[in-house]
């Protein structure tokens, strides 16, 4: 099998793909965690970003793809093979369709939608992370899920570039078909919007934007919620008879509500604290490691499924473990 050395060597003969050998992904999760990756390498060309997947697979080398790494919890020791980043980060307008490129902000997303009045995308102000990792998970919030607008996805199969339509992502509270097929990467969407007025979409965003900077700070080394939410259906009816109506919105029971209840708030391990206002939000305080982070989150389920019988889902993706 060739060394990371050896590999290494053919990434750098590729054409507009940046390379480099033991960077800290700490650098690039936004809990500020993880340890090196043998190899780190990024473009915004999709024919570089191909050929570097079939460069480190013809070495053996695993492949890691990363966005923004606003939802990541990496290993204190690293990934060991090549995370691979696609950054570009284009948007462009045809009527009331925006094309987003998986490297975009996805406020950049937002920000750009309403400054030309399109309407769809106004409630996903302040949601951390970028457009292809949004659609990957469909991220949402009040009430309302990046999956309503999309229109088609464009993506790498592992073989070719293929398109998707709205039905054929399979989207789901928080999921769609690329989260199960890890290896299908997305280039790009298409996200069908709708006229409305820029001030008033402006004014949606800029109040929501608010509110979420002030439960999650942009300086704060969290991902957001750490847990996904449960739709209240889904809960086994035992379960569900012990939630109050005033909790329940849009038919979904925040898991914050059943992490209150098993003393969640204020917990701390080493580096790694839970808002003692928020029982969904752990970032790190400071000096905070992988390992105890992972402690915090076993440790909370733990006590969810002791007390309710349930899960409490992470909406987190490990890495290197």
């Amino acid at each position: 099998m060739p060394t990371t050395e050896e590999t290494q060597f053919r990434l750098t003969g590729i054409p507009n793909l940046a390379v480099s050998a033991g960077t800290p992904l700490s650098r690039y999760t936004r809990f500020a965690i993880g340890g090196p990756a043998d190899l780190f390498a990024e473009t915004s060309d999709e024919t570089a970003f191909i050929a570097a997947i079939a460069a480190a697979h013809a070495s053996g080398m695993p492949v890691m793809i990363m966005g923004g790494g606003t939802n990541l919890i990496v290993s204190d020791e690293g990934f060991r093979g090549l995370v691979l980043r696609f950054a570009a980060d284009a948007l462009t307008i045809s009527g009331e369709c925006v094309t987003a490129c998986a490297g975009a902000v996805l406020q950049d997303l937002v920000d750009f939608a309403n400054e030309r009045g399109l309407r769809g995308l106004e409630t996903l102000a302040g949601i951390p992370g970028w457009v292809g990792a949004a659609v990957y998970g469909n991220a949402g919030a009040y009430g309302h899920s990046i999956s309503e607008r999309v229109a088609s996805v464009r993506f790498f199969d592992g073989t070719g570039v293929r398109v998707f339509d709205n039905a054929q992502c399979e989207f789901r509270y928080r999921e769609s078909i690329f989260k199960r097929r890890k290896e299908w990467i997305i280039f790009s969407t298409v996200l069908r919007l709708e006229s409305a007025s820029a001030e008033k979409l402006q004014r949606t965003s800029a109040d929501i934007l608010k509110v979420r900077n002030e439960k999650f700070p942009p300086t704060m080394k969290c991902a957001g919620s750490i847990f996904k939410n449960f739709l209240m259906r889904e809960l086994p009816p035992e379960v569900a008879s012990q939630v109050p109506a005033t909790v329940v919105r849009e038919g979904k029971v925040p898991a914050a509500w059943f992490l209150e209840q098993v003393g969640a708030k204020g917990m701390r391990a080493g580096g790694i604290q839970v808002a003692d206002y928020h029982a969904n939000l752990i970032y790190n305080a400071g000096g905070g490691t992988a390992r105890e982070l992972r402690a915090v989150i076993a440790e909370l389920k733990g006590r969810v499924r002791e007390r309710f019988g349930i899960e409490v889902e992470e909406e987190v993706q490990y890495v290197g473990w």
